[in-house]
C-alpha cells in the first residue's frame, strides 16, 4: 500500500532552484532585448514569471494525482490522438525562423512537441509493463512500439525539429533497453546512426555547417560558429566567481539569444564556475533521484514512467550544456527549467510533478539491483 504523501524533497527542492534561477537569469540576459524590442526590459520576465507561476501551481495539482490512471488505454490514445493532431496543424502554420513549430491558443503560443515527449513516456510505460516478458519478439511490442515512435518523428522532423526528435528517440532507447531488448537490436539500432546522421545532417546545409563550425570553430568565429564562439567567450570570462549577477558583457547582443539557449553561457559569465557548478548539480540531483524513483517504483509502469521522464529532463540538460561549453554541435534545445520558453518550462513541471507523484508510491525498503526488467509484475 502507498505512503501516505510524502514526495522526494531534494527532487523538488532542486527543481525548484532551477525555477528560481529561470526568472532571476532571463531578466538580466533578456533586459537589454526587452528594451530594443518592446523599449520594456520586463518584457521577458513578465512572460517566464507567469508561465513559472502556472507550472508551479499545477505541480501540487499533478502530484495528488495517483501516477496509475495514467496507464488507462483512454488516457493514452487521447493523448496520441492529441499530440498528433497538434503536429499536424503546426505544419500548415506560417513558419518562424524557417520552422513551423508553434500553435497559436488565444495570445499564448505553444510547442506541440513538447507535449509528445510526455505522451511518448507514458505511452511506452504502459506498453512495456504489459508485453515487457516478449519485447523481443518483434510483433509483440517493438513493432507497436516502433510504429507509433516513427509516426511522432516523422512529424516532429517535418516541422523541422531535429533536436526534439533526437530528444524523443533516446527517451524511447532509454526505456526500450532498460526493458531488456536483446542486444542484437542494440547493436541495429546503433548501426543505424550513422546513415541516419548523414540523412538528417550532412543533407541538409544549415546543419551540415553546424556540424563543421563545431569541429573547428575559430576557423569561422564571423560566421557559422558565431554562437559557438561567443558562448565560449562568455564562460570561459567569468572565471571562478563570474563578473557579477547582470555584470556579463556577451548578452548585449554578442550573443544571440542569451535567455533562450544560451542562458548557461550568460549564468557562467554573471556567477561564474560556482553557479554554473550548482546549476549542473541539480540536474544532477535530479538525475540521481528520478533513478532512485525508477529503482523503486512499486510496479513495472511507475519505474518506466520515473525513467523516462528523467531521461526527458536530464538528456536535455546535459546536451544543452554540452553545445554551450562547445562540447557538441549547436542546435536549438534549451535548458529544462531555465531556459525562457513557456511550453517547455510548463511540460518539464508537469513531468516533474508526475515524477513526483511516483515517488510517493516508492517502497523505501524495495531497491531493484539489476534492471528494471526484474520489477514485479
Amino acid at each position: 500500500m502507498a505512503r501516505k504523501l510524502k514526495s522526494d524533497k531534494l527532487l523538488f527542492m532542486a527543481t525548484l532552484l532551477l525555477v528560481c534561477t529561470s526568472v532571476v537569469m532571463v531578466y538580466s540576459a533578456s533586459a537589454a532585448l526587452g528594451i530594443e524590442k518592446n523599449k520594456d526590459p520586463y518584457l521577458f520576465l513578465f512572460k517566464q514569471s507567469t508561465w513559472a507561476l502556472l507550472g508551479l501551481f499545477l505541480v501540487p495539482v499533478i502530484m495528488r494525482i495517483d501516477y496509475r490512471n495514467y496507464r488507462q488505454p483512454a488516457v493514452i490514445w487521447t493523448g496520441l490522438g492529441i499530440v498528433a493532431v497538434a503536429l499536424v496543424a503546426v505544419l500548415f502554420k506560417a513558419p518562424v525562423n524557417g520552422a513551423s513549430r508553434w500553435l497559436g491558443v488565444g495570445p499564448l503560443g505553444v510547442q506541440p512537441s513538447e507535449l509528445a515527449k510526455i505522451v511518448v513516456v507514458i505511452f511506452l510505460a504502459a506498453l512495456l509493463e504489459r508485453r515487457m516478458d516478449r519485447i523481443d519478439e518483434p510483433q509483440h511490442a517493438l513493432v507497436p512500439a516502433g510504429l507509433v515512435l516513427a509516426g511522432i518523428l516523422g512529424l516532429i522532423l517535418a516541422e523541422p525539429d531535429l533536436g526534439t526528435a533526437v530528444s524523443v528517440a533516446m527517451i524511447a532507447a532509454v526505456m526500450l533497453f532498460a526493458a531488456g531488448i536483446s542486444y542484437r537490436y542494440v547493436v541495429a539500432m546503433l548501426l543505424a546512426i550513422p546513415p541516419a546522421f548523414y540523412l538528417l545532417v550532412m543533407t541538409e546545409d544549415y546543419r551540415r555547417r553546424r556540424v563543421i563550425a563545431f569541429l573547428d570553430p575559430w576557423s569561422n568565429r564571423l560566421g557559422d560558429s558565431w554562437q559557438m564562439c561567443q558562448s565560449m567567450i562568455a564562460v570561459g570570462t567569468g572565471g571562478v566567481f563570474g563578473r557579477g549577477l547582470m555584470g556579463g558583457v556577451q548578452k548585449f547582443f554578442y550573443l544571440p539569444e542569451p535567455h533562450n539557449d544560451f542562458i548557461y553561457s550568460v549564468i557562467s559569465e554573471e556567477l561564474g564556475l560556482v553557479g554554473a557548478t550548482l546549476v549542473l548539480a541539480c540536474f544532477c540531483v535530479i538525475a540521481w533521484r528520478g533513478m532512485r524513483t525508477a529503482m523503486r517504483a512499486p510496479d513495472r509502469f511507475g519505474s518506466f514512467l520515473a525513467l523516462g521522464l528523467t531521461t526527458m529532463i536530464v538528456f536535455q540538460a546535459f546536451f544543452n550544456i554540452s553545445v554551450v561549453l562547445g562540447l557538441a554541435p549547436t542546435k536549438g534545445i534549451p535548458l529544462p527549467f531555465v531556459s525562457y520558453g513557456g511550453s517547455s518550462l510548463l511540460i518539464n513541471l508537469v513531468g516533474m510533478g508526475i515524477l513526483l507523484n511516483v515517488s510517493q508510491h516508492a517502497s523505501a525498503g524495495r531497491v531493484v539491483t539489476t534492471t528494471l526488467a526484474t520489477a514485479d509484475a
